[in-house]
């Protein structure tokens, strides 16, 4: 749902094993949870039984992608080993990718050996929040498995990264921050890659809702751009209210980053995404805003 610009060509398809998937629409990565502390759904999906029920009901609702975490990303959350990470993900991914082989699989990691293990076992994507900051091995890594990769910006790690919000210019620093990953990325023949402006990581409620603002200044990057803001405090503490009730919140957040260029939604309610895609292209339609 990008603006046309004749000065330069963003990236609308991702290779997914030889199939092209095309982002001209928007499409929805619907979060699916395997750690006890998640800031919203922790420890509803941390056994394989619940698990496959909810990647049914995500699939059903119209996820176009799933999206499957082990490590808690939330502020402060506790730091894992690999060994647990591993644990909670590998047999989920293995039981998805046999009950649901059509499913395309992201997976959150920030660690180049569980990207390994994951793609051998049926995963389609990573999502690394760091960006290869904290494992040095992962650039590489992904550059060897040939599968798309999105990676977020993020200043520290999830135990410091509230203390590093103090920016010149938060825009133009994102997009330093991305172009310099890119290079590298390329140089390394990485050919698919996605970029999330880590809404609620190292960002103050203003930053955020600046940045949400201001996202189409990231298409000039020329990589689809994915916005992960479903359910955030970001939203929640702005309507002083908590995860459980944000849901219309998120929505109006979600139509806001579809109209500045958002090509995926990471949403824990993909029926409420799929229904403001809807209305945002209907808009598009009929006053060629898109």
């Amino acid at each position: 749902m990008a603006h046309k610009n004749t000065v330069f060509q963003q990236k609308l398809t991702l290779n997914i094993r030889g199939n092209l998937m095309s982002l001209s629409k928007p499409k929805i990565m619907g979060v699916l949870n395997l750690t006890p502390d998640s800031f919203f759904d922790g420890g509803k999906n941390n056994n394989l039984k619940n698990a496959l029920q909810k990647t049914e009901q995500l699939l059903s609702e119209g996820a176009d992608l799933l999206d499957l975490g082990a490590y808690s990303s939330r502020p402060n959350a506790e730091h894992i080993t690999e060994e647990l990470e591993f644990e909670r993900l590998i047999p989920v991914i293995k039981a998805i990718a046999k009950e649901f082989p059509q499913a395309i699989l992201s997976v959150d990691t920030f660690r180049s050996g569980i990207a390994k293990a994951a793609v051998d076992e049926g995963a389609d994507l990573i999502n690394d929040i760091s960006a290869g900051a904290m494992d040095p091995a992962m650039f590489k890594t992904i550059s060897e498995l040939k599968v798309p990769y999105s990676m977020m910006h993020l200043r520290g790690t999830p135990q410091t990264m509230t203390t590093q919000t103090n920016y010149t210019n938060l825009i133009v620093e994102i997009a330093q921050y991305f172009v310099e990953k890119i290079q590298i990325l390329k140089e390394l023949g990485v050919k698919d890659v996605i970029i999330d402006p880590g809404f609620g990581f190292a960002k103050t409620l203003d930053q955020n809702y600046e940045l949400l603002g201001k996202l189409e200044h990231l298409k000039i990057i020329g990589q689809p751009i994915l916005v992960g803001v479903s359910r955030k405090s970001m939203i929640y503490k702005l309507l002083d209210t908590d995860a459980e009730h944000a849901l219309n919140g998120t929505t109006a957040a979600n139509t806001i980053a579809l109209m500045h260029g958002a090509n995926i939604l990471r949403v824990h309610d993909v029926q409420a995404a799929k229904e403001a895609i809807k209305i945002v292209e209907q808009v598009g339609s009929t006053i060629n805003i898109l």
